[in-house]
């Protein structure tokens, strides 16, 4: 699992790439819609599309000429419950440590 972590978050370190995945929350896209905004050429938008790919975030298919693109949201709740194992077990550290420190509120005593 956390190769396909290393991989994803690198897949979404771009910004390009992060500007893809938020316009394929909206729905599925053609590869020439999803390059439209950008000033980059078609090429490098499918080799950004193939590196999401390639992490599992973005699937496509291709019908004729015209290749349309979805979101795979399983990637993203990996991701999310990986940040979310994280944040839980720092809140969990965090508040052991406020008990400890409430419960001596004049500190650690000077043995001299």
């Amino acid at each position: 699992m956390t190769a396909d972590l290393d991989g994803l978050f690198q897949a979404l370190a771009d910004p390009t790439r992060r500007a893809i995945v938020e316009r394929l929350s909206r729905g599925p896209a053609s590869v020439s819609d999803l390059a439209r905004p950008f000033r980059i050429s078609l090429p490098a938008v499918v080799q950004h599309l193939a590196v999401l790919e390639t992490a599992g975030v973005v699937r496509s298919e291709k019908i004729g000429r015209v290749r349309t693109c979805h979101l795979d949201a399983a990637a993203l709740s990996r991701a999310e419950q990986w940040i979310h194992d994280r944040r839980t077990a720092w809140s969990h550290r965090l508040d052991r440590l406020g008990d400890y420190l409430a419960a001596d509120p004049n500190g650690p005593k000077d043995p001299a």
